[in-house]
């Protein structure tokens, strides 16, 4: 462990498995749902926004100009399949199941059968209002990749408390 993660106040959680960015480069648990931005397979121009609701499984998918997913019709598009995989490699099959309360019905749960549970309950397909404060921050966890390596404070950040000096 780094200096600056002993030294952190907040925690930093690794990966269960390392992934790869290029199908699913953002991927949250928050706001009550599994949501993300999911490449499209076609257009290097296109990215869907996905999310899944916890609880209820009420799932949306939509282009990142809100036009509907042409998949996303009576049940889960191969967008929201990949996020929930994704999810699964990112948080690990337990976080995401209990996350979602999603029952696993064979023991240990993996994306499939966190994939399959969810779709066996006939989920209904919500409204896309949450694609935009998603898609939102993306494009600000992508500013960050442009920043030059440095330890000078970031102005956005200030908000972390003044706890210790970094080691």
């Amino acid at each position: 462990m780094s200096d600056w993660e002993r030294s952190s106040t907040a925690r930093v959680t690794a990966p269960a498995r390392p992934r790869k960015l290029a199908k699913v480069p953002f991927v949250e648990l928050a706001d009550g749902r599994l949501q993300g931005v999911v490449s499209s397979g076609s257009d290097i121009e296109r990215v869907y926004v996905s999310s899944v609701a916890a609880g209820t499984y009420t799932f949306a998918c939509s282009t990142n100009n809100n036009r509907p997913c042409g998949g996303a019709r009576g049940g889960f598009c191969n967008h929201i399949k990949a996020l929930i995989g994704e999810a699964v490699l990112q948080y690990g099959p337990e976080r995401v199941a209990r996350y979602l309360r999603a029952e696993s019905v064979d023991g240990e749960p993996t994306a499939q059968t966190i994939t399959d549970g969810m779709s066996a309950t006939r989920p209904a397909q919500g409204d896309t209002k949450a694609a935009a404060p998603v898609f939102s921050r993306f494009l600000r966890h992508l500013a960050y990749l442009e920043l030059v390596p440095t330890t000078v404070p970031l102005p956005e950040m200030q908000w972390f408390p003044p706890t210790r000096t970094v080691a």
